[in-house]
């Protein structure tokens, strides 16, 4: 049996964001968002597993473009979970092998179920006991995959086809759960050979959830991506080089790279209200719906629109007559598509990226640790923004090449360091920072937003364009 006491939960919390924009960005993806609920996904899987496992043995691995926001999203829900921060994306199988040498560091016999952070599970409870019934079995030295029963062709997912009962003659176990040999591991098929899956009963859904030792799942990794293991190798001591380790890695997937090679897989049927929410046309299996099967978020008016999926924010949206039509407005980005079109919003996101266009990686306001900025204007030359430093927080000691800052306080008081100088600027004051000096910005305020107004002026005006000195969210670099 699995010991509940070495139980740890890793929550793969990567991902570029491409298929919900464009609500989600390069720099806010799916598993950062308020998606279906007043919670952010990430925060909606915490709160899942927290029953079975504590958050002190709770581990988030996430990029380092996501870093800062997810260490934020924890301080807000007061979790205290602890990010494991990659310095590039690498697909799974890099992130899982980063996260057992972590484990291991810490406790020698650590299980790990490894979850994604943006996936909706519907019966929270029976989750739970599936999990558990999973960790029972990989204590026996297997890979325990959970594969949840297709109910419709679906040609988005990839399937596993199960084998023979891993105990054969046996019953299934009190909680209803019964494990199987996997047989094949099987690619996204089409719909001729989905519907065939569908009446087979023998295939289910790879749900990307998986429970294993730490040490069984490295060794694997040793066996089957060789150098995988030989990159992350003594990783446990040596932090300093791990982007250098990363250069030397390919993208490969856990399920490619090990789980269609090894002979310890197994898998768990189950029915647990699951999606993985891979597109807009997906809220329509887990949100809800008014009573034409419209789902509709924010500021909408809607006339006669059906099975449409109707979402905005901040400015009114009116709709009339649609069908089948997903409509998604925010700030600076509209959408609107079929709803069989859903998936080929990656293309739009692929065609901004060719244009250097800002509108796939960041919203107009942007989320910091200190608080937000919101760009409000921009041109040749110069950039406004409005930013809010939230109480008793500052911004890193920092300097700009290419940039001059005029800072207008409109509410609250700046605790300005430039260059030599300390002093406080007043609501309706103003001061001015020079290119390559050394500055800083606080709210001293424990409870009241400070709010500035801030113009850029300067040949470059590029986020990069920044050196930090010293920095209350370790955002500094090693020196090297």
């Amino acid at each position: 049996m699995a010991d509940d006491a070495h139980l740890h939960v890793v929550i793969l919390a990567g991902g570029s964001g491409t298929r919900f924009w464009p609500l989600s960005r390069r720099l806010a993806p799916k598993q950062l968002l308020r998606l279906l609920t007043d919670r952010t996904m990430l925060h909606e899987t915490l709160s899942r597993v927290a029953p079975l496992v504590p958050a002190n043995r709770t581990w988030i691995v996430t990029g380092s473009d996501h870093a800062d926001e997810v260490r934020r999203q924890l301080r807000v829900i007061d979790v205290n979970a602890t990010p494991i921060v990659e310095p590039m994306g690498r697909n799974t199988a890099p992130a899982i092998a980063l996260a057992a040498h972590r484990l291991l560091e810490r406790d020698p016999q650590a299980m790990m179920i490894v979850l994604p952070a943006d996936h909706v599970i519907a019966k929270s409870e029976a989750f739970l006991a599936c999990l558990s019934s999973a960790a029972a079995i990989a204590a026996r030295g297997l890979l325990v995959t959970i594969g949840f029963l297709p109910h419709r062709p679906e040609t988005g997912y990839g399937y596993i086809k199960r084998g023979t009962p891993l105990d054969e003659g046996s019953q299934p176990r009190a909680d209803g759960f019964r494990a199987y040999r996997v047989e094949r591991f099987v690619e996204k098929p089409d719909r001729r050979t989905a519907e065939r899956y569908l009446a087979d009963g023998t295939y289910l859904w790879n749900s990307g959830i998986f429970v294993w030792r730490a040490a069984t799942i490295l060794d694997e990794i040793r066996r089957h991506l060789p150098a995988v293991a030989e990159a992350l190798s003594g990783v446990e001591s040596s932090t300093q080089d791990l982007a250098a380790r990363y250069e030397r890695l390919g993208s490969v997937s856990i399920d490619y790279g090990v789980l269609e090679k090894t002979d310890r897989a197994a898998v768990i049927p189950a029915d647990l209200g699951w999606s993985d929410v891979g597109s807009w046309a997906a809220l329509d299996d887990v949100a809800e719906k008014d009573e034409r099967g419209n789902v509709v978020a924010g500021r909408v008016l809607d006339f006669d629109s059906t099975r449409s999926i109707l979402y905005a924010q901040d400015r009114l949206v009116a709709t009339i007559g649609l069908d089948e039509t997903i409509v998604v407005d925010t700030p600076d980005a509209t959408l609107v598509c079929r709803k069989d079109r859903a998936q080929d919003v990656r293309k739009v996101v692929e065609a901004l990226e060719h244009r250097h266009a800002q509108e796939h990686v960041v919203h107009k306001t942007v989320q910091r640790p200190w608080g937000t900025y919101t760009v409000l204007e921009e041109g040749p030359g110069y950039k406004i923004k409005r930013i809010v430093v939230n109480p008793s927080s500052r911004l890193s000691l920092q300097m700009h090449h290419q940039r001059s800052e005029h800072w207008v306080v409109v509410a609250g008081t700046a605790h300005v360091t430039c260059g030599e100088r300390v002093y406080d600027v007043q609501t309706n004051q103003s001061t001015y920072i020079p290119p390559e000096t050394r500055h800083r910005l606080e709210n001293v305020d424990p409870v009241t937003p400070l709010q500035i107004i801030e113009v850029q002026s300067g040949p470059y005006l590029g986020e990069d364009d920044i050196v930090r000195f010293a920095d209350d969210f370790g955002r500094i670099p090693p020196r090297t």
